[in-house]
């Protein structure tokens, strides 16, 4: 089958192809899954796991940027089995089973479960992310200009699922008790896997996903089919992680803590291990490819920027929003983490018509400026809640507005940077590397929660005073927000101001 044929044959919905609503659909409950966690996660940790602890918002803020690291992390390992080993397909079934799983054992009422879901959902996450990504690209013809279109209806997908996930699970963890609205997470992950098997029945894939050879399955390593060993070693991995996560300890000095956690140090030689790897392909590769990959490693660099400061909507400004947000008669502060999923849905398909009828015009901005946007666009989402202690009540609460405001400017640069820099990744990377390239990708997010944790260290409650209500808080929390505004500001100016110099060192790869 030729290229030509195999991408024309493919049945079309709406000017796409027909597998990319199957993908859309199986993302969109994973998505349930993941968002309706996290929005629980770093309100049940203050309020559950770490409820004894003088230091809990540290704490808190150690564990939450330790878990988000690593769920990031392992996509960049899950991607290498799956070009190498288990193939798309498999990657994603192996990966949404362990995550499932997770999310059901976040159901027990027991601390070192919740240690061990943890661990479960990162390792799942792994094999499930990179690839049903990756598996949006391979429906398109490189060079096809609907793919960025596709990517943002793709990535509206996600958003639908992480706007309903955290209005149900918050409403029934609130109602119910947490763990039903974790559990309602687990059903969401099956819920996705179903439907990408179903996707599969219907044969909307083509040979799509498949491993990369007829043989590399039933290879033996140890004695043992390769296809039998990885889900064996992905399972045992878990308690191990579980571990690592748990052994968090946090040492007060002069009124100040610092945390000891094996996690960060792990994190760090996975980051230098990747960065390592890269540089040997790109030694490998040739010319175009090496510019390719540098473009790759670039973009990525801007992305960790921006989620560093967006990935705060789980835990600071979360935590932000329980004691300094007026949320009476409107949410609950777990359900404002469906805002920004809420404003994508809104702004997604204005935002991908948009780009549509600037290319048309030929003024459509290379990838760089829209980056240098979304960071400015970020800056000025946090100089909102920085200012907004100004118009707080008696007891410190500020309007709901601000908040709103706050995510609409964090959902336009999220728009005008995510999907696009999703679409260049599956064009950037070589055959050989793609759903790898995918990883480092997401390892963007990984190296943001390293960004995360330290923000929310420094803006934990307990390491200032003990009341965590009202003015006490607000002070903290408003002068944190300014001073990220102005580094994400000043990010912003400066990718602008080197985008001309990138694009002509680069040429057309941008």
């Amino acid at each position: 089958m030729t290229e030509s044929t195999e991408f024309s044959d493919q049945k079309q919905i709406f000017g796409h192809p027909q597998g990319l609503f199957y993908l859309f659909f199986a993302e969109l409950w994973e998505r349930f899954s993941f968002y309706g966690m996290r929005a629980l996660l770093t309100l049940y940790m203050i309020d559950v796991i770490f409820q004894a602890l003088a230091e809990r918002d540290y704490a808190t803020a150690a564990v939450y940027s330790s878990y988000g690291s690593l769920v990031y992390a392992s996509t960049v390992i899950g991607g290498k089995l799956s070009d190498k080993i288990l193939g798309m397909r498999n990657s994603i079934f192996l990966g949404g089973i362990l995550m499932s799983i997770g999310h059901f054992v976040l159901a027990i009422e027991n601390n070192m479960a919740f240690f061990l879901a943890l661990s479960l959902i990162i390792v799942g996450n792994g094999f499930f992310k990179p690839n049903i990504s990756t598996f949006v690209g391979t429906l398109y013809e490189k060079g096809d200009p609907k793919k960025d279109s596709g990517f943002t209806i793709f990535y509206m997908g996600i958003n639908i699922g992480g706007w309903v996930a955290p209005l149900l699970c918050g409403w029934l963890a609130a109602t119910y008790g947490w763990h039903y609205g974790f559990g309602l997470a687990g059903i969401g992950m099956l819920t996705g896997l179903i439907v990408f098997w179903r996707g599969i029945q219907n044969n909307v894939f083509g040979d799509r996903g498949l491993p990369p050879n007829e043989h590399v399955l039933e290879k033996k390593v140890l004695g043992v089919k390769q296809g039998i060993l990885v889900p064996v070693l992905a399972v045992l991995s878990a308690p191990l992680i579980a571990l690592l996560l748990s052994s968090y300890k946090a040492i007060a000095t002069d009124g100040m803590f610092a945390d000891q956690n094996i996690v960060n140090v792990i994190f760090t030689g996975i980051g230098i291990a990747v960065l390592a790897y890269l540089a040997y392909e790109m030694f490998k590769a040739n010319v175009k490819e090496r510019k390719e990959l540098f473009v790759a490693v670039l973009l990525t660099f801007f992305m960790t920027i921006f989620w560093g400061f967006h990935e705060l909507s789980g835990s600071v400004i979360t935590l932000f929003a329980a004691r300094n947000i007026d949320l009476e008669g409107i949410m609950s502060a777990a359900q404002t983490n469906s805002l920004n999923s809420m404003f994508i849905i809104i702004l997604a398909i204005p935002i991908s018509m948009m780009w549509t009828w600037l290319s048309k015009k030929n003024w459509n901005p290379r990838t760089p400026y829209k980056f240098g946007l979304g960071l400015l666009f970020a800056g000025i989402s946090f100089y909102v809640l920085a200012i907004s202690g100004g118009s707080a009540n008696e007891n410190g609460f500020v309007p709901f507005t601000y908040l709103l405001l706050m995510y609409f400017l964090l959902s336009v640069g999220e728009l005008f940077m995510s999907p696009v820099g999703l679409s260049k990744m599956t064009d950037l990377a070589p055959a050989r590397l793609i759903a790898f390239i995918m990883g480092v990708w997401f390892l963007s997010s990984a190296f943001a929660f390293q960004i995360v944790g330290f923000i929310g260290k420094q803006l934990a409650i307990e390491s200032t005073d003990g009341d965590v209500s009202g003015f006490a808080t607000l002070t903290v929390y408003t002068d944190g927000f300014m001073l990220i505004a102005k580094y994400a500001l000043g990010a912003g100016a400066i990718v602008l101001l080197a985008s001309p110099i990138i694009k002509k060192l680069m040429g057309k790869v941008y």
